[in-house]
């Protein structure tokens, strides 16, 4: 999930990782195998496959399962053909809601993002509806490393991103969409090797604050069962929810 804290989101998230790496690298090898099979197997003359394998290593996908995606990808031609969709919707409160999706049945799809807002208290908009709140932009989030904010915005601007937001020892760093490669190569050569977060993702212009505790619990339950559906691949919103509610919304 993007938009209202990545730092925030990191934090909240964190002890449920290891829980969720199967389904994370589950989409990660979806992505690969989806690029593979439009560009062919060989990373170096295909720009897309390259993009879906930076981001399973930024996710900590392990090498052996990242040869596996590709050799899927590059051995069966006429398996399942899949395509990105983005969905545009509203959370409970009117959060705007940006749902990007790799599928291989979007008659599967529509209805199963459709039900889930619904069920949740958001519902779905039409094309066009919130999409011009966000840019679509490279986010990396990483340990700050104790380092000042004044270091951070050095290294960012050497690195080639656009921006970097400091919150409770999370660096964040927004660059342009076409240069997550080069931005995450730069980043890794200034010592940030690990990332809690690396992906192309809708990030909100501005944020609406989420009025109470009670949308807040509602809005991230719709967002765990957006990004549990194996189909979805980022989540991103234009919330910010107050951070004196993190220790209640993470027990």
């Amino acid at each position: 999930m993007a938009g209202h804290s990545h730092a925030a989101n990191v934090k909240r998230r964190k002890d449920s990782v290891n829980a969720k790496k199967a389904k994370i690298f589950s989409k990660c090898a979806r992505h690969i195998v989806s690029a593979c099979r439009v560009g062919g197997a060989d990373v170096d003359q295909n720009p897309r496959l390259a993009l879906a394998v930076e981001k399973a290593r930024a996710a900590n996908m392990p090498k052996d399962n990242i040869e596996r995606a590709i050799k899927k990808g590059a051995g069966n031609k006429d398996g399942e053909e899949f395509q990105e969709l983005v969905y545009e919707g509203y959370a409970p409160g009117g959060s705007a809601l940006m749902i990007v999706c790799l599928t291989d049945n979007r008659n599967r799809t529509a209805p199963d993002i459709k039900f889930c807002l619904e069920k949740r208290g958001g519902n779905l908009g039409a094309q066009g509806s919130v999409s011009f709140l966000f840019d679509l932009r490279s986010v990396f989030v990483v340990e700050s490393n104790d380092k000042e904010e004044d270091e951070l915005m050095e290294i960012a601007l050497e690195a080639g991103a656009e921006d970097v937001k400091v919150e409770e020892g999370i660096a964040t760093f927004y660059g342009d969409a076409t240069e997550f490669i080069e931005l995450k190569g730069t980043l890794e050569a200034a010592g940030y090797e690990e990332f809690l977060t690396a992906e192309i993702s809708y990030v909100p212009q501005t944020v609406t604050e989420v009025p109470t505790i009670e949308e807040a619990k509602k809005l991230l339950k719709l967002i765990e069962a957006l990004e549990d559906n194996e189909d979805v691949q980022t989540v991103s919103g234009n919330f910010r929810i107050n951070p004196e509610w993190e220790e209640e919304l993470s027990s």
